[in-house]
């Protein structure tokens, strides 16, 4: 079995923007920066023939590149904060990127993610973190602006566990956008 996701890199300049926000935060574990993407849909767990299905059906998907930017900063958990992310600003094209895979997604009924989409890039997972906490650091942050950017491909990554590590995410699929 096999863990996927479809996701946007994050390229070397803005993780750099994003870096310095990765501090002054108890119960924070701090993401790596080869970690940083935008998720676009979570797939779950898979056999491998279905993967390759969901290869070549998510290489038919026609999107323009996209212009994205960060705008800010926030985190899940409403009462009980467990990440803090970068908040990636909505665009249609984006959206329509995100619909086409979550589409996919419903119609091979792989795992269904219901959450709304709401396109961020992970900075930490939190773990017994006061919600007065994920605010202050959202309320000194949320100035951060960074991009634009140019999204011109997006990725099949694979999440591969390491027994009580951090993942590893590894780009097994890359589609290219516009063209």
């Amino acid at each position: 079995m096999i863990r996927l996701f479809a996701a946007l890199p994050v390229p070397d300049a803005i993780i750099d923007r994003l870096e310095p926000l990765q501090t002054g935060l108890d119960g924070a574990r701090w993401r790596e920066r080869h970690h940083f993407h935008v998720t676009l849909a979570y797939f779950g767990d898979m056999k491998e023939p279905v993967a390759e299905m969901l290869d070549e059906e998510i290489g038919e998907i026609a999107c323009p590149q996209l212009d994205l930017e960060i705008e800010g900063v926030g985190w899940f958990g409403r009462k009980e904060p467990h990440a803090v992310f970068a908040t990636v600003k909505r665009s249609p094209e984006l959206e329509s990127l995100a619909q086409a895979c979550r589409r996919i997604s419903a119609r091979m009924g792989l795992d269904k993610d219901d959450r709304p989409f709401k396109p961020h890039i992970t900075l930490a997972y939190l773990s017994n973190t006061p919600l007065e906490a994920a605010m202050a650091w959202s309320e000194r942050w949320q100035v951060l602006r960074a991009g634009p950017w140019t999204a011109d491909r997006f990725h099949l990554f694979e999440s591969i566990g390491r027994d009580g590590k951090k993942s590893l995410y590894d780009p097994v699929a890359e589609y290219p956008l516009g063209g």
